[in-house]
C-alpha cells in the first residue's frame, strides 16, 4: 500500500479542492448527526412521553450543559406553544438539516471527483513523461526483445524514423501501466475520498449520536466492529495481491491482441488465424482466473460483515428488550441508539467493498510507481554541454554490447574509424551486429559500462555531451517507416525546429515524394491515418527520407532505406541521397549490391566483429565472409 499512498498524496497540490472536499463531508456528516439526535425529542413527543411545547424544550436545552445559556431568553418566550407546534417546528429544522447535508454531500462528491480527475491526469502526464525518456534497453528488457533497428529516438530527443523493435511484450506492458492502472488507480482514489471519506464521516456522527443517548449500548456494539476490522484486513490483503496478477495478466493479453491486429495480414497469408485465437484465449483465461480470485474476496466480505451485524443485532436486542421490560432503560433511547447504530453500521457497510476498490487500486498504484521511479536514459541533463556540428570523425573504440536478456554479445570490442563526409556501408549474415553498432551513434544504447568501449565523434565522448544535441544532428531512415496519425506535413516536419512551408516541400522534391503528394486530396495538409496505413509502402518510405531532409544532418544513418521502394524509383531515390550525402557522414546498412559498390568503404561483421574493411574488388577477393553474402544475399540493381 506504501505506493498508493505515495501516490494519493498528490492530491496535496490541489488543497484548495482538497480542503472544500473534506469541509463538505463534515457538513453533510454534521447535519445527519445533529438530525439523529434531533430525534429523540421527538420519538419521546410521538410515544408520549413528552408533551411539552416549544419554550419548555427550549428551556431545557438552554441549561444543557452542550448550550449553557446560549439561548436568549426573549427567543424563547417567543416561540409558540402547544405539543404539535413544537413538532410540527422540530420535524421542519429535521427537513433544514436534511437540505444541508444534501448540499454539502453534493459538493463533497463533485470537489472530490474533481480532484480525482486532475490528479490522475498529472500522474499520467508524468508517467508517461518518464516513459518516453526511459532508456530503450528498459523496454526492451520487458519486453524480451532482440536487435532492434537504429531509429527510435535519433529524431530530436523524440522517436523517428522506423523505431525500434522493442518488443509488444515491453511496449504494451507500458501502454497497459498509461491506461489501465491509471484508471484503476483513479477508481482507488475516488473510492478513498468521495466514497471513503463520506461513509467514514457520516459513520463517526451516526455513531457519536449513538454514544450521546447510550454509551453502554454503543460500546457493546463496537465489538462487533473490531471483529469486522480483522475481516477486512485479510480479504484486504488477499484482493491486493490477486489485482496486482490480474493487472499483469491484463497486460500480456493487451500485448497478443495488439500484436495479432498489427501483424493481421501476416496472421491471415500463413494461416494462424486458429494458432492466434488459441494463445488469445490462453491468456484469456489467465486473466479470468486472476479476476475470479478477487472476486471471491469481494464477495465474501460482505455477507461476512452482514452476518456479523445480524448476530450482535440481536444479541443486543435480546439484552436491550428485557431492560426495557424492567423499566431499566427508555424505549425511546434504545430506538434512537439502535437507530443511529444501524445507520452507523449502514454507512460503514460500504466500506467492504470501498477497501476492496483501495486494494485493487493498490496493485495498479505500485506498477505505476516502478515507471515513476525509473532513470530517464542518460544525456538528458541540462548541464551537459551541447556536441559542436559533427565535421571530422566517427569512431568505435573497443565497443562491447549485450542485449537484456541475451547469453552472448551482440558486439565484442569493436574498432572502427570513419571520417568526416565518407560513406561506410555495413554488411553481414543477420544477428551480426551492424544494426546494433549504428544504434551507437544516437546513444539508443551505450556500450557495457564494465568493458569499458567507448563511441566519439570528433574525438569527443558521446557520454560526455548532451543527448539532445547529439540527436539533432543525426538522420536516420530505416526499413521499417513509422508514420504518425496527422497530416502529410506535419510528418514530414516530425522532431525538427523552424520547419517552413518551404523547407518542407524543398525536403520533398529531394526525396522523389512532391509529385504524389500533390495528387493527394489535400496535398500537404492530406490525413495520414494510424501507423500511415493510408499510404503505400513506398510512399512511406519517400516520406520518411524527406523527415531525413528536412533536419540537415551532419550524419546519415540509412538501414535498408531503399528496400520498400519499387524498382523505378529507386534509381531516382539513390541520386537523391547520393546528392544529400555530400559534406555528410553516411552509414549504411544495404541490401543493394550498387549501394555497396558505391560506397567509400564496405565493413563486413559476423557474430558481433568486424572481420574485414575494405572496397568491393578487394573484399570478393580476401574475405569469404563477404564473398558469400555478395553471391546469396546482395541483390543485384534493378
Amino acid at each position: 500500500m506504501n505506493a498508493f499512498w505515495s501516490l494519493s498524496r498528490r492530491m496535496l497540490r490541489y488543497r484548495a479542492a482538497l480542503l472544500g472536499a473534506l469541509g463538505m463531508a463534515l457538513v453533510s456528516a454534521g447535519s445527519m448527526g445533529a438530525g439523529l439526535v434531533g430525534l429523540l425529542p421527538v420519538l419521546d413527543k410521538v410515544l408520549g412521553k413528552d408533551r411539552a411545547g416549544l419554550p419548555e424544550l427550549a428551556t431545557r436545552l438552554n441549561e444543557s450543559s452542550w448550550v449553557a445559556g446560549r439561548i436568549p431568553p426573549q427567543l424563547i418566550a417567543a416561540l409558540p406553544e402547544g405539543p404539535v407546534t413544537a413538532l410540527v417546528a422540530m420535524m421542519l429544522g429535521l427537513g433544514v438539516l436534511t437540505v444541508i447535508g444534501a448540499t454539502g454531500n453534493f459538493l463533497h462528491v463533485y470537489l472530490s471527483l474533481t480532484l480525482v480527475n486532475r490528479t490522475i491526469a498529472g500522474i499520467r502526464r508524468e508517467v508517461f513523461h518518464r516513459v518516453v525518456r526511459m532508456p530503450l534497453a528498459a523496454i526492451i528488457a520487458a519486453g524480451g526483445s532482440s536487435e532492434p533497428s537504429t531509429g527510435s529516438s535519433a529524431g530530436g530527443g523524440g522517436r523517428d524514423e522506423g523505431g525500434p523493435s522493442t518488443g509488444v511484450g515491453g511496449a504494451s506492458d507500458t501502454v497497459s501501466r498509461l491506461i489501465n492502472d491509471c484508471n484503476g488507480l483513479g477508481q482507488g482514489l475516488n473510492a478513498l475520498l468521495s466514497k471513503a471519506v463520506a461513509q467514514v464521516t457520516k459513520g463517526v456522527a451516526a455513531l457519536g449520536a449513538a454514544v450521546y443517548v447510550d454509551l453502554r449500548l454503543t460500546l457493546a456494539a463496537l465489538i462487533a466492529g473490531v471483529v469486522a476490522g480483522v475481516i477486512i484486513r485479510k480479504l484486504g490483503k488477499r484482493i491486493r495481491r490477486a489485482s496486482r496478477a490480474a493487472l499483469e495478466s491484463q497486460a500480456d493479453l493487451y500485448g497478443v491482441a495488439t500484436e495479432a491486429l498489427q501483424g493481421l495480414r501476416v496472421v491471415k497469408v500463413h494461416g494462424a488465424e486458429r494458432f492466434e485465437a488459441g494463445r488469445f484465449h490462453r491468456i484469456n483465461k489467465s486473466v479470468m482466473h486472476e479476476l475470479n480470485r478477487v472476486r471471491t474476496a469481494r464477495a465474501l466480505a460482505s455477507p461476512l460483515i452482514e452476518t456479523l451485524a445480524v448476530f450482535t443485532f440481536g444479541a443486543l436486542a435480546v439484552v436491550m428488550g428485557k431492560a426495557i421490560l424492567d423499566n431499566h432503560v427508555d424505549p425511546s433511547e434504545f430506538i434512537l441508539t439502535m437507530a443511529s447504530l444501524g445507520v452507523a453500521g449502514g454507512s460503514l457497510k460500504p466500506l467492504t467493498g470501498i477497501l476492496g476498490d483501495i486494494q485493487t487500486s493498490a496493485a495498479a498504484a505500485d506498477r505505476l510507481a516502478e515507471l515513476t521511479k525509473t532513470r530517464p536514459e542518460p544525456g538528458h541533463d541540462l548541464k551537459l554541454p551541447k556536441l559542436a556540428r559533427h565535421a571530422q570523425s566517427i569512431e568505435f573504440r573497443g565497443v562491447t554490447f549485450h542485449y537484456p536478456r541475451s547469453n552472448r554479445p551482440s558486439l565484442s570490442n569493436v574498432s572502427l574509424t570513419i571520417q568526416h563526409g565518407e560513406t561506410v556501408a555495413f554488411v553481414g549474415p543477420n544477428g551480426s551486429g551492424k544494426t546494433t553498432l549504428l544504434a551507437l551513434v544516437p546513444r539508443l544504447f551505450d556500450p557495457d559500462p564494465n568493458v569499458g568501449g567507448q563511441v566519439l565523434i570528433d574525438g569527443r565522448d558521446v557520454r560526455l555531451f548532451s543527448v539532445r544535441s547529439l540527436r539533432r544532428q543525426i538522420g536516420v531512415v530505416t526499413q521499417e517507416t513509422i508514420l504518425f496519425k496527422g497530416t502529410i506535413r506535419g510528418n514530414i516536419a516530425y522532431g525538427a525546429e523552424n520547419a517552413t512551408e518551404e523547407r518542407i516541400i524543398h525536403a520533398a522534391q529531394r526525396a522523389r515524394a512532391h509529385e504524389f503528394i500533390t495528387q493527394l486530396t489535400g496535398g500537404y495538409d492530406a490525413a495520414v491515418g494510424e501507423q500511415g496505413l493510408t499510404l503505400s509502402g513506398g510512399q512511406r518510405q519517400r516520406l520518411a527520407i524527406a523527415r531525413a531532409m528536412l533536419r540537415d544532418p551532419a550524419i546519415l544513418i540509412l538501414d535498408e532505406a531503399t528496400s520498400m521502394i519499387d524498382a523505378d524509383s529507386e534509381a531516382k531515390i539513390a541520386e537523391a541521397l547520393q546528392e544529400f550525402s555530400r559534406g555528410r557522414t553516411s552509414l549504411i546498412v544495404a541490401h543493394r549490391l550498387s549501394t555497396v559498390i558505391s560506397a567509400d568503404r564496405i565493413v563486413v561483421m559476423d557474430q558481433g566483429r568486424i572481420v574485414d574493411v575494405g572496397r568491393h574488388g578487394e573484399l570478393m577477393k580476401r574475405c569469404t565472409v563477404y564473398r558469400s553474402i555478395a553471391e546469396r544475399q546482395l541483390l543485384s540493381p534493378g
